[in-house]
């Protein structure tokens, strides 16, 4: 494994559970679904590039569709 895969997971996985807190404090339902996505991508097995790309995309989510 390697050191970027390392701070890539533990970077994932906090940010995750920061949105997944904020989401169901504030009853935002796009900011806690993408906290949980950030959560599980690790877990699919994909490439790495393909990972950090899903993981920018959910990121930016609950900035892009604010309800």
């Amino acid at each position: 494994m390697s050191t970027f895969a390392l701070l890539f997971y533990i970077f994932t996985g906090a940010l995750s559970l920061s949105y997944m807190v904020f989401g169901k404090k504030q009853g935002n339902a796009i900011a806690f679904v993408s906290g949980l996505v950030l959560g599980v991508i690790p877990y699919f097995g994909l490439e790495m590039w393909q990972m950090v790309l899903l993981a920018v995309v959910f990121m930016g989510l609950p900035f892009v569709l604010k309800i």
